[in-house]
């Protein structure tokens, strides 16, 4: 089982959320949680997924997996809604920009960096670990 996973801009899906007690059952050693599957995201390709209470936005771009926190740090726009050119995606309210390898804004109106959390993949299940340093 797979928490939830909204596909955003490369064909829509949605997957209904999953209870607590089946979310924490996907938590894996070191907090690493199941958000999907390698061939359910496109590349490239970005996607909204829940770990734990944290909504994080999910990118796959030139074969590889990165998460950001989904909110923009100027205004709060959900990112998963945004246009992604290469590694960067833009906000959908005011057009901010971030690098979504490291979390960096690159423009403004946003001056503060995303938080980033640590993805890996084992065999064809992506999982996240959220990072708490933000």
């Amino acid at each position: 089982m797979y928490n939830s996973v909204r596909r955003r801009g490369d064909g829509c899906f949605d997957r209904e959320h999953k209870r607590e007690k089946e979310m924490e059952s996907e938590r894996g050693a070191g907090g690493f949680v199941r958000v999907c599957r390698c061939s359910d995201l496109t590349d490239p390709g970005k996607a909204l997924v829940k770990v734990g209470d944290r909504t994080v936005a999910l990118f796959h771009v030139a074969g590889r997996f990165w998460a950001t926190d989904d909110r923009c740090t100027h205004d709060g726009g959900q990112l998963a809604n945004g246009r992604l050119e290469g590694y960067t995606i833009i906000c959908p309210r005011h057009g901010a920009r971030f690098d979504v390898r490291t979390g960096e804004a690159l423009s403004r109106p946003a001056s503060v960096d995303l938080a980033v959390h640590e993805v890996k993949v084992e065999g064809n299940d992506v999982l996240v670990r959220v990072s708490e340093d933000f």
